[in-house]
């Protein structure tokens, strides 16, 4: 089976409206996303399928510079791997911080 893998790279972030183009750009949204949270929610539950894999570089970055960005991130995420229960054994959303991996359950 193909795992599609995404990776959210949030290390260099400089400015919270940078959120929303890394977020456009790793998941490959259409250009009419509209850069906010709604948005967001409406495009990830287009992507369903089998063997999703999303890695969170820099949360802790996000966190510090945008704590309200990072939670609301995780949180969406999470309802994300849920959304339909039929997939969420086969999605996978870790936070990766230098070696350690954290899964979202």
């Amino acid at each position: 089976m193909n795992i599609t893998k995404y990776t959210l790279d949030f290390r260099n972030i400089e400015h919270h409206s940078d959120v929303h183009t890394i977020i456009k750009d790793c998941f490959d949204f259409p250009d009419y996303y509209g850069r906010n949270w709604s948005a967001f929610w409406d495009c990830m539950t287009e992507l369903y399928g089998p063997e999703i894999h999303i890695e969170i570089l820099g949360l802790d970055v996000l966190e510090k510079k945008y704590n309200n960005y990072a939670s609301k991130l995780t949180e969406i995420l999470k309802r994300f791997k849920h959304y339909v229960k039929i997939f969420e054994d086969s999605i996978k959303i870790e936070i990766v911080s230098g070696d350690t991996r954290i899964e979202i359950k």
